[in-house]
């Protein structure tokens, strides 16, 4: 058969990932932080693009309105006169959803009382009044462990070479206030004797806080135990064997210490009240609060309002009159016109592309909330199952386009704050044939299962599998044992020893 060469024409489509696409994507990804670095570098770059400022910010927002979706005409009440810049950004950002869980609101109590002082929007909190914020909390600045430790070091250390060395010693303490370094290591490195290193650690073991410049736990809990005079041979004893208190093997530690029960659970209590991370209270590092990108509030008709946060909202302009002035009367060379042409062309990209990304995370957050409603309206044990996909086929986006969104963005909602991936949890089967538990939902019920034991009842994963059975959730043991570990739970063999133990010490 003969070859020959012949020209044809054919028409075919393909997907091309252009560099704007592909910053597009990006900028779906990026959080706050980064999303203002990559904002300020591109202002930088193009002389059209500016922030704008609070005088003409207004001109560029969002309108807002989160699930009320118009009800309000609906119901024939009165439109507000001025409607607030939330409700603007959420109309802009198509927010109109109903609640289809709405019988489900009722009162709501948070799941961690321990957020009540950080955000005041829990119930419970202190949100209707300024008087419980404290000026002192926000301009006072934190002292770093060096710098505590630093003000002490002249007044226990006085010749030069001493005050080198305990520099050296201060400089290799880790965040908790341990020594991260060997003594010889250290002799050798600065050519001192160990007798002299050795002589300055001492000094400086006896700083405040108590128990800092230790080299192990074990060194630590000794330190403080011997400033306060604590410090006998039986403690030491239980100090050298701590691997058997972790696995509360009681009966040994008795043996080994040459005690009886009572005075072990003495040296036990002594022990409890030492800080075994002496450093951790200060300041070791600028702390970077989280700004939420969502807000979720409860609607008087017993939905939710889901917000923009404005703060993470980006206020980028294009100052077209620049652009006119500039081509109009500046640009000369055809050079000029096309580096203007450029700028403008990625400045009116950015603009669109922030626009769009502000619109794609309302739309996923809009139906995270629509999803776990029973979750913000009764508690972390009405979490449901949820995955990427289920939200991607609701708001008619791929999978990779919700996980983007859902990467490194927070959730302010009556309960705390949350990342949006909290929200994504496997499911457990149900043996009564409904739908399907939270993986989150029943790592809080084993917890809390196991928070209400007693002495004489100790549940083990057996137990745990049985009892959750009961309430239709068919776990297998291995799960429930791996969910334990991961939040640090002990096993029942021991919680029975340390329980039985402390029921005894505690008098009928």
């Amino acid at each position: 058969m003969a070859l020959s060469a012949s020209l044809f024409l054919r028409q075919s489509q393909s997907l091309v990932m252009t560099p704007q696409l592909m910053q597009s994507i990006q900028l779906l990804q990026m959080n706050f932080l980064e999303l203002n670095n990559f904002i300020a570098q591109e202002v930088e770059k193009n002389p059209l693009l500016e922030i704008a400022t609070p005088a003409n910010a207004e001109q560029g927002d969002f309108d807002q309105r989160g699930f009320d979706g118009g009800r309000a005409a609906d119901r024939g009440e009165e439109p507000p006169l001025q409607p607030s810049r939330a409700e603007r950004l959420s109309e802009a950002l198509d927010t109109g959803v109903e609640n289809v869980f709405q019988d489900d609101a009722g009162p709501r109590k948070a799941d961690a009382p321990e957020l009540l002082q950080q955000w005041k929007s829990m119930p419970g909190g202190a949100g209707e009044s300024s008087e419980a914020y404290d000026l002192d909390d926000f301009v006072a600045s934190q002292v770093t462990l060096k710098d505590h430790l630093d003000r002490q070091i002249p007044f226990s250390v006085t010749s030069d070479i001493e005050r080198l060395i305990a520099r050296h010693l201060t400089d290799m303490l880790d965040e908790n206030g341990y020594l991260g370094a060997e003594v010889d290591e250290l002799a050798g490195r600065l050519n001192a004797r160990r007798e002299d290193v050795d002589a300055v650690l001492a000094k400086l073991q006896e700083l405040d806080p108590p128990g800092v410049y230790a080299r192990s736990l074990s060194e630590c809990l000794a330190i403080q135990l011997r400033l306060k005079n604590r410090l006998d041979p039986a403690m030491s004893a239980l100090l050298a064997n701590l691997e058997l208190l972790a696995r509360r093997d009681f009966a040994s530690l008795k043996k080994i210490c040459g005690v009886d029960e009572e005075d072990l659970l003495d040296m036990l209590g002594e022990i409890r009240a030492l800080d075994p991370k002496p450093g951790s209270s200060f300041e070791s590092a600028p702390s970077e609060s989280i700004i939420p990108d969502v807000i979720v509030k409860a609607a008087a008709d017993g939905g939710w309002t889901v917000e923009i946060n404005p703060d993470t909202l980006p206020r980028v302009l294009v100052n077209q009159t620049y652009y006119e002035k500039v081509a109009g009367s500046v640009a000369k060379q055809s050079s000029d016109h096309a580096f203007l042409a450029e700028c403008l062309q990625n400045a009116n990209w950015l603009t669109r592309s922030l626009d769009q990304r502000a619109k794609t995370i309302m739309k996923v957050a809009t139906e995270i909330v629509r999803q776990q409603d029973a979750f913000f309206a009764q508690g972390i044990a009405h979490l449901r199952p949820l995955n990427l996909k289920t939200v991607a086929e609701a708001i008619k986006m791929h999978e990779s386009t919700v996980s983007r969104v859902t990467s490194n963005k927070y959730m302010l909602t009556p309960r705390g704050l949350f990342e949006l991936k909290y929200f994504f949890t496997v499911s457990l089967a149900s043996n009564e044939g409904g739908d399907g538990h939270s993986a989150e939902s029943v790592r809080h019920r084993i917890k809390a299962m196991i928070q209400e034991e007693t002495a004489d009842k100790i549940l083990s994963d057996d137990d745990i599998v049985e009892a959750l059975g009961g309430e239709g959730i068919e776990i297998a043991r291995r799960t429930v044992a791996k969910y334990r570990e991961a939040m640090n739970i002990p096993s029942s063999v021991q919680r029975r020893r340390e329980k039985r133990a402390m029921a005894k010490a505690v008098p009928a």
